[in-house]
């Protein structure tokens, strides 16, 4: 594989894959990372020297993936916060060294969390491939076809049971009803981005199947509000039985980032590590 490397020591591409903020970014090999996004494929190999090995050209990485995999961030200043006594934060940002909060579409974040509800990361990853396939966007790569995500028109048009065939079950009206939203000007992503983080998630507990924990992963993945904190199961514990029943305040202004590390440890290793 040929390509662009770059060097960061604090730049996981396995890690952040199994983090799940990111439902197209999976393992393909020992030290290789596919990811399929902005309507493109991507190779990412982690070499020894600590350098990632980017399938694309030095413009390409600059013009587009260093953005999106937030390479300009120090995410030290993020693990700083930490506080002293915090020995459970420390394990988990030991354990996820390497995690960056992605700088995703808004319209494949807002879809692909409706279809989260009530599934484990592999499920999601598996229905979000399946509606790929069957209503995005075919196109042909070094490593062979692959399916950019559905558009908002081609999703807006699906037949319903077509879309039931892609492992959505009771999501289906909930994902007819927002890509009509998006196509009929109701929902305006775009727009969305200039509203404060408390009005950005009002709007988009209006959508059908958008409840807090689905708007609040759209914000931090989608428009990248790293002071949200989606709570599902993992993090629910991890927020009673670690810190008693709220985050430390200290955290807030970058508790999206540090919600990354804790989920992600809490659901890889179990909430008995670190205590």
């Amino acid at each position: 594989m040929e390509g662009f490397r770059f060097v960061n020591d604090d730049f996981s591409p396995a890690v952040i894959g199994e983090s799940g903020q990111c439902f197209r970014m999976v393992t393909v090999e020992e030290g290789v990372t596919e990811l399929v996004a902005l309507g493109e494929c991507l190779r990412l190999r982690e070499e020894e020297d600590g350098s990632v090995l980017f399938s694309c050209s030095e413009e390409d990485f600059n013009n587009k993936w260093k953005h999106y995999f937030d390479l300009d961030n120090d995410y030290e200043k993020y693990r700083a916060i930490a506080l002293p006594d915090d020995s459970y934060l420390r394990e988990a940002v030991s354990f996820g060294r390497g995690i960056r909060i992605l700088n995703q579409e808004s319209w494949e974040m807002l879809i692909s969390f409706i279809i989260s509800q009530r599934k484990s990361v592999p499920a999601i990853r598996t229905a979000v491939e399946r509606l790929s396939r069957s209503f995005g966007r075919p196109f042909e790569t070094e490593f062979g076809m692959r399916y950019a995500f559905p558009e908002p028109e081609r999703l807006a048009a699906a037949d319903p049971e077509e879309l039931a065939a892609c492992s959505l079950g009771y999501r289906v009206p909930y994902i007819l009803e927002t890509a009509r939203d998006v196509c009929e000007g109701r929902l305006e992503l775009t727009t969305l981005e200039s509203l404060s983080t408390e009005e950005l998630i009002e709007c988009l507990l209006k959508e059908k199947g958008v409840g807090i924990k689905v708007a609040s992963c759209v914000a931090l993945f989608g428009y990248h509000r790293l002071d949200v904190v989606p709570v599902d199961v993992w993090m629910k514990r991890v927020i009673e039985n670690v810190y008693g029943g709220e985050l430390p305040r200290e955290y807030k202004p970058y508790a999206g980032v540090i919600q990354q590390y804790l989920f992600n440890y809490a659901r890889l290793k179990g909430l008995n590590q670190g205590q």
